[in-house]
């Protein structure tokens, strides 16, 4: 994987070049992942916006990244296997993630993917008046509206990507 300072340099060229205002905010890396960052940096779960790469299982495989909100879970078995045109889809564990997209769990965003991994976008990330995204390291993000995403050449929004969280 390259240097989390060089993809944090291509992530900020691309958001920057989408000419919609936003604001980059570092963290500590220790409390990257969600629920830690939020708590430690007075963000809502709701505005928390994940980006999950997800994998066809054929030969070769197929990989998509996924947007969606933290609070929401990804339709794996129905949405996303469809999309990719699969029998079976799953998550990518954290080692295929870093191989397909160079950037690491926590850091994951939809800036600066590799052209050929298409970014599909839950419909209801957009209806959020701003959203918190991974800045391509795990002590960076992205925080500005869902223009972002929509000022994103390679990003498709997909109504019904993801649903409720499961209950217990």
């Amino acid at each position: 994987m390259p240097p989390a300072e060089e993809i944090e340099r291509r992530v900020l060229a691309v958001v920057s070049s989408l000419g919609v205002p936003y604001e980059v905010v570092r963290c500590d890396p220790a409390v990257a992942d969600t629920a830690a960052f939020c708590a430690s940096y007075g963000y809502s779960p709701q505005d928390s916006a994940n980006t999950i790469v997800v994998v066809g299982k054929s030969d070769p495989p197929s990989y998509a990244a996924c947007v969606l909100l933290a609070t929401t879970r990804l339709d794996v078995n129905r949405v996303v296997r469809r999309r990719l045109g699969t029998k079976r889809a799953s998550f990518a564990g954290a080692e295929e993630t870093g191989e397909v997209t160079g950037m690491e769990i926590g850091g994951v965003t939809p800036f600066a993917l590799p052209p050929m991994l298409p970014v599909w976008v839950d419909a209801a990330v957009l209806g959020r008046p701003r959203v918190v995204l991974g800045g391509g390291s795990r002590g960076c993000k992205i925080v500005g509206p869902p223009a972002l995403l929509g000022a994103l050449a390679a990003a498709e929004v997909v109504d019904g990507l993801a649903g409720p969280p499961l209950t217990a």
